[in-house]
């Protein structure tokens, strides 16, 4: 089918908020169980200006067919602005396509594509809350990534963030490492790990595996010191590997939380503003490293410490 109208209407009238975009699919649902011609009225409450069936949950029910878990909208787009007269509009142009059923499924597709741009467009947010811990906001900063992760299946986000931390943390305390795009290898580049500092190799994964123990040893031999920086419930495995090869005694395994936790604390002197500012500057290094290396503006770090 030809979206081109669909998509010119999204554009003509602007659904790009998550309200509207709650409401488009949610109207395309409904008209897709309907009788053509849709007659617009049906779909009138007895509260003027709300569309009959909008709400929240239907709207995250619809989404969660799709592997969306995510929340669009509180309201589900009822009480968005201009609710009563996008139904209108989108009758309207229902009735002059008259779709099949098929061809409704590749309109509400479409519509669940544009809503998984839309989440994918907002930066992830690293909290400032006083009373959290920076290692349990950086743990929610890789929750966001994860929720990203499994809503676009074959996009590594979480591995991309890790590494990417890491490089910014790299690049404020030594400004000389050498920084990638997270989808480099390693080989290619001559690099023993991720990031060389001084002699020692450091791998950043989600995922430790047998190959990546086969490089820590290759490091040993090198004369390098090999440092895996994980996620928490990883660093287990990487150091079952290790000692499955007889070497966990020659390298470090840390997690991500903890590795920029204590840093921040060191250098923020263990002082609540202080603490913030070593916070910005480390997001401030993470945002320009993606602006660098990166063509996805959504990985960048939103932080209001």
């Amino acid at each position: 089918m030809d979206l081109t109208p669909i998509d010119d209407f999204r554009k003509s009238h602007q659904v790009n908020t998550k309200g509207a975009l709650a409401a488009a699919i949610q109207l395309n649902r409904f008209f897709s169980a309907d009788t053509l011609p849709i007659d617009a009225s049906d779909y009138h409450t007895n509260k003027e200006g709300q569309v009959k069936g909008i709400s929240k949950d239907n709207c995250q029910k619809i989404l969660a067919e799709y592997g969306i878990t995510r929340l669009l909208a509180a309201e589900g787009g009822r009480t968005s602005r201009g609710t009563m007269a996008l139904m209108h509009d989108y009758a309207e142009l229902i009735n002059e396509l008259r779709p099949t059923a098929e061809q409704f499924t590749e309109i509400e597709q479409y519509w669940v594509k544009r809503i998984r741009a839309f989440f994918t467009s907002k930066p992830f947010k690293l909290e400032s809350d006083n009373s959290l811990s920076v290692d349990a906001a950086v743990e929610h900063l890789l929750q966001q990534a994860a929720q990203r992760q499994k809503e676009n299946p074959g996009t590594m986000y979480v591995g991309t963030v890790l590494q990417h931390l890491v490089a910014a943390k790299l690049t404020i305390v030594a400004p000389e490492v050498e920084i990638n795009g997270a989808s480099v290898a390693d080989d290619p580049t001559g690099r023993g790990g991720d990031f060389n500092v001084g002699d020692t190799a450091i791998h950043c994964t989600t995922a430790p595996a047998s190959l990546l123990m086969d490089k820590c040893q290759r490091n040993i031999k090198a004369g390098l010191h090999p440092i895996i920086i994980t996620v928490r419930d990883r660093v287990k495995t990487a150091w079952d590997l290790a000692s499955d090869m007889g070497f966990e005694n020659r390298l470090e395994v840390w997690d991500l939380q903890s590795f920029l936790s204590s840093n921040v604390h060191e250098h923020g002197h263990f002082t609540n503003a202080a603490r913030h500012e070593t916070l910005s500057r480390l997001v401030k290094a993470y945002n320009q490293i993606i602006d660098e290396h990166e063509s996805d503006p959504s990985l960048h770090i939103e932080y209001n410490g």
